[in-house]
């Protein structure tokens, strides 16, 4: 399985791109596409799901252009997007019966996929319960379900934990990882802890472009010696919001404990701490004075 993106480009009306001159391999395991909202993201996994077409560039998958031969893919992918809905009349069985028959299953076929699915996302006991009922982190699982019908070998996943609670994002964020051993998934979020959780691979974009592509541990790499923490009176902490990458700041009693990303020691009370993604991730997408894009 592999996975090639050559030069991608997306361009909307009024010449602005959504995404321009972006490359990557990708192989099994889990790729985390990270960057803030309207960094390119969505725009990216729809045409890698082959719902929309690149301006520019091209998708290969296995080799073929999946422009010209969509079938290629589609045949083997497993999508599920971030404005993902349900018929909220349907109950989990009737739902999937569906998709499995837009799929192309067979009604035998169907029927075993379908039981396993909903043992592997926990909603053996609620198949028969109406999806408007069910709660966003159900409504998710029935998604992912849905989206492994077809047993895909490329699975892309937008925003699948945008809005669920605690409990329900270390549930999903779980399932990927189970999934992850034998197909290639793409995991696109803003929420930096989920990619931390699941990704082998990080690609950080911003403004459509790919800023950094590593290991997890070769990123953090990239900010050793440049994570600061010390203790800031709290009417500081708008000018320093202003001059460094704030990734953090804690409120105190005795003033607010600040940490920020520089080359060189921030204050002489600064200390220099080990980095996180959370602070990767704020050095490749930060701007001076604060603006972050």
């Amino acid at each position: 399985m592999h996975l090639k993106i050559e030069s991608l480009g997306k361009q909307y009306g009024g010449g602005l791109w959504g995404l321009r001159q972006f490359s990557l391999d990708i192989g099994p395991g889990v790729l985390g596409l990270l960057g803030p909202n309207g960094a390119g993201k969505s725009t990216l996994m729809r045409m890698l799901a082959t719902v929309s077409t690149p301006t520019e560039g091209a998708v290969y998958w296995n080799g073929v252009d999946i422009a010209s031969h969509p079938e290629a893919l589609r045949s083997v992918l497993g999508y599920l997007p971030q404005d993902f809905g349900v018929y909220p009349n349907l109950n989990a069985l009737e739902f999937l019966e569906y998709m499995a028959a837009a799929k192309g299953l067979g009604r035998r076929e169907a029927k075993s996929r379908i039981d396993e699915l909903l043992l592997l996302v926990n909603l053996a006991d609620a198949r028969k319960r109406p999806l408007g009922g069910f709660s966003g982190g159900m409504r998710q699982r029935v998604g992912i379900a849905q989206a492994l019908l077809n047993n895909p070998q490329l699975l892309i996943v937008d925003e699948p934990t945008a809005g669920l609670d605690p409990g329900e994002r270390v549930r999903f964020r779980d399932l990927l990882s189970e999934l992850s051993t034998q197909r290639i998934i793409i995991l696109s979020t803003h929420i930096v802890s989920d990619v931390e959780a699941v990704a082998g691979h990080i690609a950080l974009i911003k403004a459509g472009s790919l800023k950094l592509h590593d290991e997890p541990g070769a990123l953090l790499s990239r900010a050793e010696g440049q994570v600061w923490e010390w203790l800031a009176p709290v009417a500081q902490l708008p000018d320093l919001r202003k001059r460094f990458a704030v990734s953090s700041s804690v409120h105190r009693k005795d003033g607010v404990t600040v940490r920020v990303l520089s080359n060189e020691p921030p204050d002489p009370a600064a200390r220099n701490v080990s980095p996180n993604l959370e602070d990767v991730y704020l050095q490749a997408i930060w701007e001076p004075g604060g603006v972050r894009t």
